[in-house]
């Protein structure tokens, strides 16, 4: 966390700036392109992103990575730790974890319902005991908890032109796609994990169980079959992404650009997933670096415009104020000079 996000943000307590830059690291770490699609946010909203971020990345470590020579209960006894450590954080709006206390001081921030964080907390607890879905309907009823509400928790964060609660299904949905789409992307270490979640009935509809998707992951072989089935659970995951879609000019115009381009971004994943020929049992899809590199430099268009259409309704200062008063005109620059001085895209949304 740089200290001008820290202090836009007006969070002066040095350890409470310790635990928001704890959050940002983790979120750099684990969530490149959501990371990259937060630069474009208001610099005094970033570190309560990268808050409810790390927390949620935090949270998924204990389940997914958990430390070598741990065993089977470990995962389960950190992650009701780190649940009676959120509850006492959100009730206090003080912890001593960091990761808490800077999520527990973004909840006090903008107001944020503590039911959102305890049902992320029960999908977490879910994935210990959980290994499959037999259905849709009982995997939307799991990213309810470990997705949708992400997507809530960001919305007072984001800010709306509608009320909330108009904006609040498009915000869940979008959270559902964004994880429904790394569900497709990381379908072969899932199940290294030991754990589907692409369902069951879906699967069974084109003759794949869990012992075809192990036999192609660890022979590095296709199956037209399992391809299918990737295909109808893309195409599932693309309606996911046209129910989100119109909550995006919900948003404060300034916040749009951000949550547009990681739209864009993770789209992209479906598209990298399909180009490749659905092999997601054999590799990772990603999105081409240059693809990224544009998609980020027209949110920053975008986030330029809006902050010229802001200043622009916010009207011209009071001629009696101190504001009134017209700067001195510099010189023109020469192209040296301009070109030297001129920001850079990361200084520009810095």
């Amino acid at each position: 966390m740089t200290d001008r996000e820290l202090d836009a943000a007006a969070i002066h307590d040095p350890a409470l700036r310790a635990a928001y830059r704890h959050c940002r690291a983790l979120n750099a770490r684990h969530g490149r392109t959501y990371f990259l699609a937060t630069r474009l946010l208001p610099i005094e909203r970033r570190p309560a992103v990268h808050a409810l971020y790390g927390f949620a990345r935090w949270a998924d470590d204990i389940v997914d990575r958990p430390a070598p020579g741990d065993g089977a209960a470990r995962p389960g006894a950190a992650l009701a730790e780190l649940r009676e450590n959120l509850a006492r954080g959100l009730r206090q709006e003080h912890s001593e974890e960091p990761v808490v206390r800077a999520v527990a001081d973004t909840a006090r921030r903008y107001a944020i319902d503590h039911a959102h964080f305890h049902d992320f907390m029960a999908a977490m607890h879910q994935d210990l005991v959980v290994t499959d879905y037999p259905t849709y309907a009982h995997l939307r009823g799991y990213t309810h908890g470990s997705a949708a509400v992400i997507g809530l928790q960001m919305l007072p964060v984001l800010g709306t032109v509608v009320p909330r609660a108009q904006a609040a299904p498009h915000a869940a949905a979008l959270g559902v796609a964004f994880q429904l789409t790394n569900f497709l992307r990381d379908v072969g270490e899932d199940l290294d994990r030991g754990r589907v979640y692409l369902p069951a009935d879906l699967l069974a509809g084109h003759g794949v169980d869990r012992g075809l998707l192990r036999w192609s992951r660890d022979t590095g072989r296709h199956d037209r079959r399992v391809t299918a089935a990737l295909r109808e659970f893309e195409a599932l995951t693309r309606g996911v992404y046209r129910e989100a879609a119109p909550g995006i000019a919900m948003l404060d115009p300034v916040s749009r650009p951000c949550i547009r381009t990681a739209y864009v971004l993770y789209g992209g994943i479906l598209d990298a997933v399909a180009r490749d020929g659905y092999a997601v049992l054999q590799r990772r899809a990603v999105v081409p670096r240059r693809r990224r590199a544009t998609v980020a430099a027209d949110g920053l268009v975008r986030v330029i415009a809006a902050r010229l259409r802001h200043r622009a309704a916010s009207g011209p200062p009071d001629p009696g104020s101190a504001r009134a008063a017209p700067a001195p005109t510099p010189a023109a620059p020469t192209t040296a000079e301009s070109a030297a001085t001129r920001p850079t895209v990361s200084e520009e949304i810095a």
